[in-house]
């Protein structure tokens, strides 16, 4: 259903210094809002503007009976009694802790790294279709690191077994590294609906293109 993946939308977290820390869902980001220890910040037209949860809901409600282009649809939560756009961006009210500069090395790290995409078939699938293997197996004593690990769809990671990517004739889309930079934000960014975010990032996440 369409208000479930809103509420999976990513929203960028600000400290209260405005400074980026990471990346959370939108259904997370509402209840923070909800218990008023955080406000979202909207960037119009260059210029940055805070609203509570229930000035948002006002600030919505005048989108809504605005017209939104076709495109915004699916980044609205649609409840009984009102509508309400989902952020992109909120500020943590009472945080201010800087991000630690240390990249986790999860699951979700490495899926944001590789682009979703499969490093054999170079194919991008959703989360749920893709695992993790070893590019050097555990067998032969390969370690979980960044440089031994990669993305692969579950036809090419059945394919490849224990085996290396030599011993199966199967190549590597590009040679896995420890990203320098958040791999997530630096994913996100490629999307035309988290563009504001470079507004609070180092220039070194959005030197890429946007598309």
């Amino acid at each position: 259903m369409q208000h479930i993946a809103s509420l999976e939308l990513s929203v960028l977290v600000l400290n209260k210094f405005f400074t980026a820390l990471h990346v959370i869902s939108a259904k997370r980001a509402f209840v923070l809002l909800c218990k008023e220890t955080a406000e979202i910040v909207s960037v119009d037209d260059g210029k940055f503007n805070s609203y509570d949860f229930d000035s948002w809901k006002d600030v919505s409600l005048y989108r809504a009976k605005s017209g939104l282009p076709e495109e915004d649809t699916t980044s609205w939560i649609k409840t009984v009694s009102f509508e309400i756009e989902v952020p992109k961006i909120i500020r943590l009210l009472f945080y201010d802790k800087h991000p630690q500069s240390n990249i986790k090395f999860n699951r979700r790290n490495i899926f944001a790294r590789d682009e979703n995409k499969c490093q054999y078939c170079g194919r991008r699938f959703p989360t749920f279709e893709l695992s993790l293997d070893h590019i050097v197996p555990k067998a032969y004593n390969g370690k979980t690191t960044w440089t031994n690990i990669v993305c692969a769809c579950t036809q090419c990671n059945k394919l490849k077994g224990g085996r290396t990517p030599d011993e199966a004739n199967m190549k590597l889309m590009r040679k896995p590294v420890r990203p320098k930079h958040n791999p997530i934000l630096s994913f996100k960014l490629r999307s035309d609906r988290y563009r504001s975010w470079k507004q609070f990032l180092d220039e070194a996440y959005w030197s890429v293109p946007l598309k």
